[in-house]
């Protein structure tokens, strides 16, 4: 297993309309990102600056790669786009996080 941590970016004043869509996100998501490996994943929200920061499980054969080309992914970040800072194909903008420190 892998962690991995990244963050993204949401527009402001839409914290509350971020945490009802991700309430309710479709199950059909849900595992299409479990069958791609994903485990114990989260998503926080730093207030002040709206900056959205992941962190997941992911085993060391997943297939993450592919989830963007995956139907039910594409319609996800179509879902999103009107409240996160995106890409042009409509997929947020991710900044990967490299390890600096860990504690067991």
């Amino acid at each position: 297993m892998e962690k991995i941590a990244f963050t993204m970016q949401l527009n402001p004043g839409c914290q509350e309309e971020y945490k009802k869509r991700h309430d309710y996100i479709w199950p059909q998501l849900l595992l299409e990102l479990k069958g791609a490996g994903i485990r114990d994943y989260s998503i926080f929200l730093d207030e002040g600056s709206w900056t959205l920061f992941g962190v997941l499980w992911r085993v060391d054969e997943h297939g993450m790669n592919e989830l963007p080309e995956k139907a039910i992914m594409k319609k996800w970040w179509a879902h999103m786009a009107d409240i996160m800072v995106t890409n042009p194909n409509k997929s947020p903008v991710v900044n990967s996080l490299k390890p600096v420190f860990h504690m067991d």
